[in-house]
């Protein structure tokens, strides 16, 4: 088991990979734990559940919405919860932000503990305190930043995941190896099969990496200032790819970093060898570098990102493996690269 510390100004929490989900009754108060969880997630794992009042979603991205939120605010005045108590989310990554914004807001804030059951929500969705519901069609449009008071991965529920969505959490994995000064893109390159099988050991080490790369940055720029902006490598483009098609988000991320390797191609900032290296690793991991959409439509979205500054966009950019950076891009630009102009 390890135990990796997102260090915050105000507070610090563990994230705990390696340890049992029904060993997550012993953190909880269980007179004062709410669950909300999604009908595959209960199915699936309901039997490691403490044994609190528990509020079943729609499963996947159709729970992310405001419509929702009402019926569980009711469900919690109902069965007494107050601003002590704790709202443990157990599912995916949609699970998780759902969680997270409605601890963030009722009763101005309660108590939110997190236990991820995806590879995505382990290594991105659950740490870090961003959470978002879309609004429109438009990805986490609406959203807090709000900490849990600690993090639960245990890399043995990712058994049940189908081979999509393990390729989606690989997807986001691939952004953290871009991101990573220390060698986590070239041990990636030689464990591709054991990724692919979902090696549990393999597996564990490079949610451990994620998850440390992630603690890092977030620990230094908690409310996305200036450092955070890298993680959203891939996913400016992602974002719109994801509006466009009904790919799951870790593969849509995928499309996005071969975008912005491609980007760097074009501006001069990224050796076409290194391009060539991150396509390569996509592709050995069974993930697509590219998607049948209409360019404009996507680029129309792209305009609506919630990281749009005036005239231009924040869009993540690569120097290297291992050096990314942030830098305001013109949608004019953005447009020429697509050839609409």
């Amino acid at each position: 088991m390890a135990e990796i510390s997102i260090n915050l100004p105000t507070d610090s929490y563990p994230v705990i990979v390696g340890s049992s989900l029904a060993a997550i009754a012993q953190r909880v108060e269980p007179s004062n734990t709410f669950i909300i969880t999604d009908a595959v997630v209960a199915r699936l794992h309901g039997s490691f559940f403490p044994s609190v009042p528990t509020f079943v979603l729609n499963h996947g991205e159709q729970a992310k919405n405001l419509s929702a939120l009402s019926d569980i605010y009711t469900w919690l005045l109902n069965h007494n919860a107050n601003r002590h108590s704790t709202l443990l989310g157990i599912g995916g990554g949609a699970v998780c932000d759902v969680a997270g914004f409605v601890a963030a807001t009722f009763m101005r804030g309660i108590g939110l503990a997190l236990a991820p059951t995806t590879l995505l929500a382990q290594i991105d969705a659950a740490v870090g305190g961003k959470n978002g519901l879309n609004l429109l069609g438009f990805k986490n449009i609406v959203g807090t930043f709000y900490q849990p008071r600690f993090v639960y991965c245990d890399p043995a529920l990712l058994a049940t995941l189908s081979a999509e969505e393990l390729q989606s959490g690989l997807g986001e994995m691939v952004k953290y190896a871009i991101i990573d000064a220390n060698g986590m893109f070239e041990r990636m390159e030689q464990q591709t099969q054991a990724l692919r099988d979902g090696n549990a050991e393999v597996m564990a080490a490079f949610i451990c990496d994620s998850v440390r790369i992630k603690a890092r940055i977030v620990s230094a720029d908690e409310r996305e200032m200036g450092l955070r902006r890298i993680l959203n490598l891939g996913h400016t483009w992602g974002h719109a790819v994801e509006r466009e098609t009904s790919m799951p988000h870790g593969l849509c991320v995928s499309v996005g970093l071969e975008f912005a390797a491609r980007l760097s191609v074009a501006k001069q900032l990224l050796f076409f060898s290194d391009y060539e290296r991150i396509v390569a690793l996509l592709r050995a991991l069974g993930l697509p570098t590219a998607a049948q959409i209409d360019a404009a439509a996507a680029f129309a979205t792209m305009r609506f990102d919630k990281k749009r500054r005036g005239a231009g966009i924040d869009f993540v950019l690569i120097r290297g493996i291992g050096d990314v950076f942030a830098e305001t891009i013109e949608t004019e630009e953005l447009a020429k690269f697509l050839g609409l102009h």
